[in-house]
Formats: structure tokens, sequence, C-alpha cells
């Protein structure tokens, strides 16, 4: 085995294939060409001196050495980026700025009111909002390129602190043209035998599971539509043209019937709701992050959400965000 250091991104390539169990998914996910991924590993490997994995049909195994490998390679991975993160947090805190995810509907319109008392109470701090897509494990590795994220309660992490804003009720989300769009709403038992949207088998499972009443269900739809959807508009886009439904908390179904008049927003009376949360790095509290928490916190804002959805009665209409 040759003693020169790993080029630049080989063990982020080896880590990613093997979480992912095959180079396809893995190229995806890295957003560069397959070829060039086989290529990289295959380099790897005959630095090494030792195979990785096993190809078959499906994909790929780790070796017994690549497992071994495995668990260096990922410690070193994961040790790299959250230098990295760090680095780009305490930059983004001496320029004022917070990096903010969201999954869906962007808070600003979903709920403008209170991110502009923020804005008034903090000229300093400027907001920028970047589109995250569905939670994949690690929740540290999915929050890996902003300060904090708002979404349904993604999977623990130890990494990751989380604070519960609000829970919201739960909506049915179909075509117009659906059997069930003209329902005033519905209860679980009535939606969840349905056709539901396949989502990406990257996604965080009992996450992914959420949306398809797997909570009431015990474990998955018996019906799921041949989607990999990894994004909320991947979802709209197989609502629009297939016969199935998802669910989405009260307020995306309100933004999004608004929005768009194809899709219909059908209210689950006896869904468990969904618990609304803010995340972030355990590691990257600086004192902007610290400030959108205090904030987030606050009686006022929490009260005002409060009145807003009872004076909705946990519909589409009455929801709010933050």
């Amino acid at each position: 085995m040759r003693h020169d250091p790993f080029r630049r991104g080989q063990l982020h390539y080896f880590v990613t294939v093997a979480e992912a169990g095959q180079i396809t998914l893995a190229a995806a996910k890295l957003h560069m060409a397959q070829p060039a991924l086989s290529q990289a590993i295959g380099q790897l490997e005959a630095e090494l001196g030792f195979r990785l994995f096993e190809r078959h049909p499906r994909g790929v195994t780790l070796t017994s050495a690549g497992e071994a490998f495995f668990e260096k390679a990922q410690r070193a991975v994961l040790a790299t980026a959250d230098a990295i993160q760090t680095a780009q947090s305490l930059e983004r805190a001496e320029n004022g700025t917070i990096e903010f995810g969201f999954v869906g509907i962007p808070p600003g319109l979903d709920s403008p009111g209170p991110l502009e008392v923020f804005a008034r109470a903090h000229p300093q701090i400027d907001i920028c909002y970047r589109e995250l897509p569905f939670p994949s494990m690690p929740t540290m590795s999915w929050l890996a390129d902003v300060d904090v994220a708002v979404c349904h309660r993604p999977p623990v992490d130890p990494s990751v602190w989380a604070r519960t804003l609000r829970c919201e009720p739960r909506v049915v989300l179909a075509s117009a043209r659906h059997a069930l769009a003209q329902r005033s709403s519905l209860t679980v038992a009535e939606a969840i035998d349905e056709t539901f949207i396949g989502l990406h088998p990257s996604i965080e499972p009992e996450w992914a599971g959420f949306w398809s009443l797997d909570d009431h269900r015990g474990g998955p739809p018996r019906h799921v539509t041949v989607d990999r959807a990894c994004n909320p508009q991947e979802v709209l886009a197989s609502l629009a043209v297939r016969s199935a439904i998802t669910t989405v908390p009260a307020s995306v179904a309100a933004l999004t019937a608004k929005i768009l008049p194809g899709v219909a927003a059908i209210p689950l009376r006896d869904a468990e709701p969904a618990a609304i949360t803010l995340v972030g790095h355990e590691d990257q509290r600086n004192r902007l992050v610290q400030a959108l928490i205090a904030f987030a916190e606050s009686a006022p804002i929490a009260a005002v959400t409060a009145r807003r959805l009872t004076a909705g009665h946990g519909t589409p209409n009455g929801a709010t965000s933050l």
C-alpha cells in the first residue's frame, strides 16, 4: 500500500457509497457521475491494497476489511465535516448572519409576522433561508449547511438540540380529482389504506413514515406509488398526476391549497399532530442562534400561535408557523 495521504474527497466518497449501498445512489447524493465515483473507489482500493466492496447486481456490500476500515473512515469524515461546519458557522456569526433551513413552505411566506418582529428586535442579524430536502440520517449531517432548521421533529441526534415550537394537526393532501377531495374532513381509518406517495429510501424511515400514517398503522402502507420523492416539490408533482395522498402539517396544507388550486387539503380529525421543531448543532449555538432560540421560546409568540390555531379549530385555514 502506498503511504501517500488520501486524495481530497476519497474517504467521503467511500463512506457515502458504504452508507448508500449503491454506487448509483451515492453518486446522486454526491452530485457526480457514476463512472467518476466508481473510478475514485477503484483508485482508493488500489492505494489501500485491498477490496472495500463486493459488487453485485443490486449494489455493493462491504468486505470484512471494508467494514473495519469504514468505522475509522466514517469518524474521519464526520470530524472533518464538523470542523468545516463550525468554521463556517463562526464566519457567519462574525458577519451577523444566520443560515435558516426549512422543508417545504418558506417560513417568511408561511407566517411573516413573527419574523418581522424578530428583525425589528435584532436589526444587526440577517436571516438567510435555505430549502432542505427531507431529513436523512444522521440529523447532524442533514443540517450540515445551516445553523438552524424548522420542520416536523427530525430523528434524535446527540449532536443536535431541538426545541418544539408548536403542534399542528395533520392534513391529507390529494389531487382535486381524487375520490377523497370533496370530503370536508377524514378520520385516520378512512385514509390509512389509501395509496401514498413513495419517498426516497435515503429519507429517515420513521420521519418518512409519519407522513404515510405509519405511526397509526404500525408499519408502512400496503400501497405506495413508484415515486422516490426527496422534497416537497417532487411530492406535489406526483400528487398532480396520481391517485395517491400524503399528509402534511396544517400550515403547509393551508398555503399549498391556496397556491395550487389543483390540490385538495382535507383535515384529519384524529391523527397524532405534527411537532414543528426548531433544531440546530449543539456546538454551534453562537450568540445569534441563541437570540433566535430565545425569541422562538418567548411567551408572546407562543401565545399568538396558540390563539391562531385555536381560532382555526385545527383546520388548514387556522394554521400558522414560526
